[in-house]
């Protein structure tokens, strides 16, 4: 496999809340900053696989105020410049566009690789990942090519993004890419049944690949009012004006996903680009991967088996089945429950049946409605 010829840079993304993994995530400790699966938290285990790929001086991440401190003291080896908050969440697209500004401005002839990764998931495999990665840069190296990492489907799951691919038209060694036809984002069950069984549609991981330039191209053409505002900002970077510029442009830039605002776009055949292909492409990666987006997502993953309990601590369990307890602290009995959700903070505790870990989230909105900024 060759290695592309501009250098190769990590964005990872780590400005979420994590709404889902109340009570232990907050606004300052969100599940990124957090030790959801392992002894290291979701963010160190990130920067951790990256680093055979990506050395600590071409790794960025993107967070917020609130979330900053913990960032810079959970990875000390990232450079504080290569930190960027946000003043206010704008979604993915502003995100990702300005690690693109900042890696435009301070890159060797203004282009560079850049890899966008979440802070957050899980991988089991993180050397097979890291081929992939690889194989997603070369793919990323070749022309304007979009690049986007597949995961397929397990179940017809409603949750996340599908993509639609056609042929395999490139090969990385032993990994292929395939063309995307479409992005179709959190499809109703009849349709994700649909897609699960016809076995030409993967998951959307949120992993993207692209030149700086490809990326900031494709800004300008779907999002130009953004991409005007960023290349201003771009003008200050490095001058006492940056922090001034940044609050006053970042709270007007569209608040959309990269999916919606760029990908989706890139392949609409009537698009603006008028290719005759598509210039998205899709890697499958099977590496262990899980987005673990809730708690009962956590117990799937640790389960041996069906049924077993699962607990951060000591435990006793009698008549007792299929529930996950994080109780690190304590000393904890159960009796006679089954498929729960216990999870206990110093000022909190969460119980919940296991199939409604999604609805963790509204008890969030429930304490934001009432001010109950303590426990947020």
């Amino acid at each position: 496999m060759s290695t592309p010829k501009l250098p190769a840079h990590a964005v990872i993304l780590a400005g979420g809340r994590g709404t889902r993994f109340w009570p232990r995530s907050r606004r300052r400790t969100p599940k990124q900053l957090l030790n959801i699966v392992g002894e290291q938290t979701m963010l160190q285990q990130t920067v951790k696989r990256l680093l055979p790929v990506f050395p600590p001086s071409r790794i960025w991440v993107v967070t917020n105020d609130d979330q900053a401190a913990g960032v810079r003291q959970q990875v000390p080896r990232v450079a504080r410049s290569r930190i960027l908050c946000e003043p206010v969440g704008r979604n993915t697209a502003a995100a990702i566009g300005l690690a693109a500004v900042h890696l435009a401005r301070q890159s060797a002839g203004g282009d560079a690789l850049m890899a966008v990764l979440p802070a957050d998931h899980y991988i089991a495999q993180s050397s097979r990942y890291r081929r992939v990665v690889r194989a997603a840069l070369e793919v990323a190296a070749r022309g304007e090519n979009l690049v986007v990492l597949g995961i397929l489907p397990t179940r017809p799951e409603t949750g996340y993004g599908y993509i639609q691919c056609a042929q395999a038209t490139m090969h990385v060694g032993e990994i292929r890419a395939y063309a995307v036809r479409r992005f179709t984002e959190k499809p109703a069950l009849a349709r994700a049944r649909r897609y699960f069984a016809s076995g030409r549609y993967y998951w959307n991981a949120g992993m993207f690949f692209w030149r700086v330039s490809t990326f900031l191209q494709n800004l300008k053409r779907h999002l130009p009012s953004t991409y005007r505002a960023l290349m201003r900002l771009s003008d200050d970077i490095g001058t006492p004006r940056y922090a001034g510029t940044l609050r006053r442009i970042y709270p007007h830039l569209k608040n959309i996903s990269v999916d919606y605002a760029i990908l989706e776009a890139a392949t609409r055949p009537s698009g603006p680009s008028n290719r005759k292909s598509s210039p998205v492409f899709v890697l499958p990666a099977v590496v262990g991967w899980s987005d673990i987006g809730s708690w009962a997502a956590v117990y799937e993953l640790l389960a041996r088996k069906a049924g077993e309990n699962i607990s951060a601590g000591r435990f006793v369990a009698l008549d007792t089945r299929g529930n996950f307890f994080w109780c690190p602290e304590k000393f904890l009995a159960a009796i006679g429950i089954h498929d729960l959700l216990v999870v206990e903070t110093p000022d909190a505790l969460l119980l919940c049946a296991r199939d409604r870990a999604q609805d963790v989230g509204k008890i969030v909105k429930w304490l934001e409605a009432r001010g109950q900024k303590g426990l947020l």
